[in-house]
């Protein structure tokens, strides 16, 4: 990691009080994967319990799911020279008192979204994986309408739903995703990468 913004967004404490208050009672942990010059940009929500332990984004099922979308191994995946990763919020956010992973503090986004993306740069292909991620850059709207209209977007964005194993029911309602929307975010990734 190199780079003033990344350095900063690591020792970032904003939602130390807030983290502390929920069912996990963790300290903040950014996990901040991304640099200069990255022709793809994944927008996703937050870091999960999984990626907070380790440090590395998308470490865990949903990872695997999406690396299988874009046609892409762990290699080229995790290289920050072709792909940035940065989140609309670099912690994990904690559990509700059910379980239920918190959605990301709107605050993460204000205070280093600007910042992030000057330091990143322009890109040629952006992901919006997720509601959180969708809403802040497309505006308010389902998350199924928002992807279903991924054409309008495409090739330089493509919505996606989150690749948690949550979705598996939607992704079974929606098998346009798989058979419409995926080989052309494969075919375009491939491009980039």
């Amino acid at each position: 990691m190199t780079g003033e913004v990344q350095a900063e967004i690591a020792a970032c404490r904003l939602c130390a009080a807030r983290f502390a208050a929920t069912a996990t009672a963790h300290m903040p942990r950014p996990v901040v994967w991304f640099g200069a010059g990255a022709r793809i940009l994944i927008v996703g929500q937050a870091p999960g319990i999984r990626v907070h332990e380790t440090g590395l984004p998308f470490n865990d099922r949903s990872g695997d799911r999406l690396r299988d979308w874009m046609g892409v191994d762990r290699e080229t995946f995790y290289d920050r020279t072709r792909i940035a990763i940065a989140p609309m919020a670099f912690c994990f956010p904690g559990y509700d008192a059910k379980g239920a992973d918190l959605p990301p503090p709107p605050l993460c986004a204000v205070t280093w979204r600007e910042k992030v993306m000057a330091e990143i740069g322009p890109v040629d292909l952006t992901l919006l994986v997720g509601g959180a991620a969708q809403r802040w850059h497309l505006g308010p709207g389902p998350v199924t309408q928002t992807v279903a209209g991924w054409r309008d977007h495409a090739p330089r964005l493509f919505p996606l739903p989150h690749p948690s194993w949550r979705n598996t029911g939607w992704l079974k309602k929606n098998p346009w995703f798989e058979t419409d929307l995926l080989p052309v975010l494969r075919a375009r990734v491939k491009e980039l990468t």
